[in-house]
């Protein structure tokens, strides 16, 4: 997307970053948000549900201006990304998909749910189940715990070693995705 997106850019990211409702991004002050170098902390003072929120939004490259934004804008969001990414039935993507989004990618993330509670703001358990979508990420990791019995949980093994004992092989059996981390202590 193009600098003509950048209110776009910037109203996807808080919102899905804090599973923020239309009316929330749209109060949004500067004096909401604090920069603090390489990440924002960003603060919903007033929620529907009278639960201060405060969020985070990391990596940050660009600084921003202040720039009014009114809701029917800030809600057209998801529409117009919808519309760049010629996704079918545009209009079903309102403002509220944020939330959505928000919500699904912690669960596929495999977040639990006292903490995508806690995230966007809800009390019941039953309401923030109902806004994570099922999406096949999701479901292809279902599928693969019943019919391959493998898990998405991480397994991790640190082994120190010095030029004395570095081993001559290690063998890996029945592995996919696996990802090795390398640290160089000198």
């Amino acid at each position: 997307m193009t600098k003509e997106f950048l209110l776009i850019k910037v109203g996807l990211i808080l919102g899905i970053a804090g599973a923020c409702r239309t009316d929330e991004l749209v109060n949004l002050t500067v004096d909401d948000i604090e920069d603090v170098g390489s990440s924002l902390i960003v603060k919903i003072p007033n929620t529907k549900t009278k639960i201060p929120r405060i969020f985070v939004v990391t990596d940050v490259g660009r600084k921003c201006s202040s720039q009014p934004v009114g809701k029917n804008t800030m809600g057209k969001i998801p529409s117009v990304v919808a519309s760049y990414l010629k996704l079918p039935d545009v209009a079903c993507y309102t403002g509220h998909c944020l939330r959505r989004s928000s919500a699904t990618l912690l669960a596929d993330a495999g977040v639990n749910i006292t903490t995508i509670k806690r995230h966007a703001g809800w009390k019941s358990t039953t309401v923030a189940e109902g806004y994570v979508e099922n999406s096949i990420e999701n479901k292809t990791k279902i599928a693969n715990q019943v019919l391959v019995g493998t898990t998405t949980s991480a397994i991790t093994k640190t082994v120190n070693v010095s030029e004395s004992n570095i081993p001559s092989n290690i063998n890996f059996e029945n592995c996919t995705n696996v990802t090795f981390n390398l640290n160089v202590n000198k």
